[in-house]
């Protein structure tokens, strides 16, 4: 996972307008103007096509495999979100017609306090904020369905996602193999800025399609 990686163009003709009215701007460090939206199921075909504009550097970072094939299997799990278990959150331009970056989260079966965190920036919008910001954002919502620690996998050369994380609060490594970490940390009880507090308002309204539902898997 790594800030470097992909995002899809979420919206699509004839969605644009309703994208945006559910979405909240933000205006980023170098002034870039940004929305941000919860995940909506018109997104997942245009991550499909995202996912073939990932630059080699940015697909092995995220997929931890040099040559990866996003299979149908990969796609579901991508995209199964039930907006409690399974979240995400998008940012979107200004216009809310291309897509810059994705963060989710997903509880795990065995500790419900805990979830995997994954997020993905296109590589243009690198290094002006927005992945922190998203970073931001999936855990308030992490926090609003109760749960208090996001665990990451990444490759061990990642230095930038593990400083990314690192802005967060103190980074845990609770697992290594050769080539790969796994981290843990604690969510912050931090604020999000108040054009955000809206969206997440919004986000933690109950759902018809999640009540009941389990963890995703």
């Amino acid at each position: 996972m790594d800030p470097d990686e992909s995002a899809s163009t979420i919206a699509h003709p004839g969605s644009t307008e309703k994208s945006t009215a559910l979405s909240a701007p933000v205006v980023l460090r170098d002034g870039s103007r940004v929305r941000f939206r919860q995940w909506s199921p018109s997104d997942r075909e245009l991550l499909v096509g995202g996912f073939y504009r990932l630059s080699p550097t940015s697909s092995y970072r995220r997929f931890l495999s040099a040559s990866p094939v996003l299979t149908g299997e990969m796609v579901h799990v991508l995209t199964d979100i039930d907006h409690r278990d399974h979240e995400a959150i998008v940012a979107l331009d200004e216009h809310g017609s291309e897509g810059l970056g994705i963060a989710h989260y997903v509880r795990s079966l065995e500790r419900p306090d805990v979830a995997e965190v994954a997020l993905t920036v296109i590589d243009d919008w690198q290094g002006r904020g927005l992945g922190t910001l998203l970073l931001e954002v999936i855990g308030a919502r992490a926090r609003q369905e109760g749960i208090e620690t996001f665990i990451a996998r990444m490759l061990a050369e990642n230095r930038r996602m593990r400083d990314l994380l690192d802005r967060l609060g103190p980074v845990r490594v609770i697992d290594e193999e050769r080539d790969t970490v796994e981290v843990e940390l604690a969510i912050p009880h931090a604020g999000v800025a108040p054009e955000l507090r809206e969206l997440l308002r919004i986000a933690a309204r109950p759902r018809a399609s999640s009540s009941g539902a389990g963890p995703a898997s």
